[in-house]
């Protein structure tokens, strides 16, 4: 009877390569390069291959990364074993037009793109956002060098997008005097919006009003920190009760962490502990180098990371 039981039983090697890339997308994306290849020959065809790279998040490994050489190549090597089935992409700090434009070249079926705190162009993006129609979700946040243009050109090219995430830190828009031109491109290009988020832009009353008439399928709306817009709860509760509106005013830290989970947990990447690698030539894996990481390595790192993710959120209210 135990060896008829036993009989039944397949190997894991044995699963279709989708099946064992559906599973090793849950694992840290250190063990999935370095450990999984190593186990057999099916599972590292499964790594190599498209099954495991439909999505694609390294934000926190990018938080870490501190030479762009490093990330553009952990993109193109991962992007290339997508082979075209790229579905997400969630990475921060990207410092050139040009690995935005190798990402671009490979997003024929990419639905959510999240690109934080990248040193993107206007022309970069302008130049690229028609291979980016398929969006339906693009996070540009704290991308100071994006302007009205570049949201024009996404606008007017991705029809599908219904979530845009534009935060800003308040220090980088101190200078700035309006950011109406940037709603004003949000309004007249991006008319299906459900979820938008401004927090910390200079926009004006008339800016917001221009969205809210122009983005009628809005279901939750980010104003915190936008000091300029002069509308309060009540006006938001009569003209559009269905809209969830965080903001204008910055409510208490312990109240806005509450709320800010509930609405933006979505946002939140694994918490594994990604290590840092160097690549051969060939693309391949190599050896792990220390000592060319040693600063923000400690265990210290994420307690100070998420409180920077949360410093925009949690300036005090204007005088």
């Amino acid at each position: 009877m135990r060896m008829e039981e036993d009989c039944k039983l397949r190997n894991w090697d044995e699963l279709i390569p989708d099946a064992l890339g559906l599973i090793f997308s849950h694992l840290p994306l250190q063990e999935v390069l370095t450990v999984v290849p190593r186990v057999c020959k099916a599972w590292n065809r499964a790594v190599t291959g498209p099954y495991c790279w439909q999505e694609i998040d390294i934000e926190l490994w990018s938080n870490r990364c501190h030479q762009s050489d490093h990330l553009d190549r952990m993109l193109q090597m991962l992007i290339n074993r997508s082979s075209g089935s790229l579905r997400k992409l969630s990475v921060t700090g990207l410092q050139n037009d040009s690995i935005f434009s190798f990402i671009a070249q490979h997003a024929g079926s990419l639905k959510t793109l999240k690109v934080p705190r990248s040193c993107l162009s206007n022309p970069g993006v302008v130049n690229v956002a028609e291979k980016l129609s398929s969006l339906t979700f693009l996070d540009l946040s704290y991308c100071c060098k994006v302007g009205p243009e570049a949201i024009q050109a996404i606008g007017k090219h991705c029809k599908s997008l219904t979530e845009f995430s534009r935060n800003m830190h308040p220090l980088d828009v101190a200078s700035v005097v309006s950011h109406d031109d940037e709603a004003y491109a949000i309004a007249s290009t991006m008319p299906k919006l459900k979820r938008l988020e401004i927090a910390y832009h200079r926009v004006s009353t008339e800016g917001v009003l221009k969205i809210l008439s122009s983005c009628i399928f809005l279901e939750f709306l980010e104003l915190r920190g936008c000091w300029d817009v002069q509308l309060d709860n009540k006006f938001f509760k009569e003209k559009f009760p269905d809209m969830k509106v965080l903001g204008p005013r910055v409510i208490g830290f312990y109240d806005m962490i509450n709320d800010w989970e509930d609405c933006c947990s979505d946002y939140f990447s694994d918490g594994s502990d990604y290590l840092a690698w160097e690549f051969l030539e060939d693309g391949e894996m190599g050896e792990f180098y220390d000592d060319e990481f040693e600063h923000g390595w400690d265990d210290n790192f994420y307690a100070d990371r998420f409180n920077i993710d949360l410093e925009p959120h949690i300036w005090p209210p204007s005088p």
